[in-house]
């Protein structure tokens, strides 16, 4: 199989893992980037209120998602650009916490991804100080990018995962996390106690 996944990234609005305000995605075929995308999101009712600390973080006001699409407007467009990939983002658990209560705020069937998390894998394809995604992209050959743009992160995990990849001669998802021992891991629909991770 060869090297195809989704990297994808979320940016939250204050500390509900449902309160989704930007994504970006970038889509990796054979091992090459070859599209990218993201917007801005209308947090679901009641996860809307935005914190001073997540805007200090990404940027994003309440009146720049004021006309943005809503979760359960634009959800079909993430499963569109991911279609049956297996997604990919450092610190997984956060991003796919995300997708999960956003469903769950919204009533909106959560699809049953299958995941990786670049933050694993770095930690066990690179030696440094700090495993943020700035320092693993750089090691990557990724540097200088805007930290806390859905799309740009999105982008820097894809890099970070093609290079892991490239380093343990792995030819897709499965093979990299089986040569350096983490899981694929896939969403449970049914789980209605996701666990919450900090912001990567």
């Amino acid at each position: 199989m060869p090297l195809d996944f989704t990297a994808i990234d979320f940016e939250t609005a204050n500390s509900s893992n449902a309160s989704a305000c930007a994504v970006g995605l970038v889509r990796v075929r054979d091992g090459r980037i070859v599209e990218k995308t993201g917007w801005l999101i209308r947090p679901p009712a009641g996860h809307d209120v935005f914190f001073e600390l997540n805007i200090r973080i990404h940027g994003i006001q309440p009146e720049h998602v004021a006309g943005a699409a809503t979760w359960s407007d634009q959800l079909a467009d993430i499963i569109a650009f991911a279609g049956a990939d297996i997604l990919v983002a450092h610190n997984a658990g956060f991003d796919m916490a995300v997708l999960k209560r956003a469903c769950d705020a919204t009533g909106d069937d959560c699809p049953p991804y299958r995941y990786a998390c670049s933050l694993q894998v770095a930690r066990r394809v690179y030696r440094l100080e700090s495993y943020r995604l700035p320092f693993v992209a750089a090691e990557a050959g990724f540097a200088d990018f805007p930290h806390h743009n859905a799309t740009a992160d999105a982008m820097a995990c894809a890099h970070v995962m093609v290079d892991a990849a490239r380093r343990v001669g792995a030819d897709d998802i499965e093979t990299l996390a089986n040569a350096v021992g983490v899981r694929v891991s896939q969403i449970s629909v049914a789980d209605t106690h996701a666990e919450s991770f900090a912001i990567a």
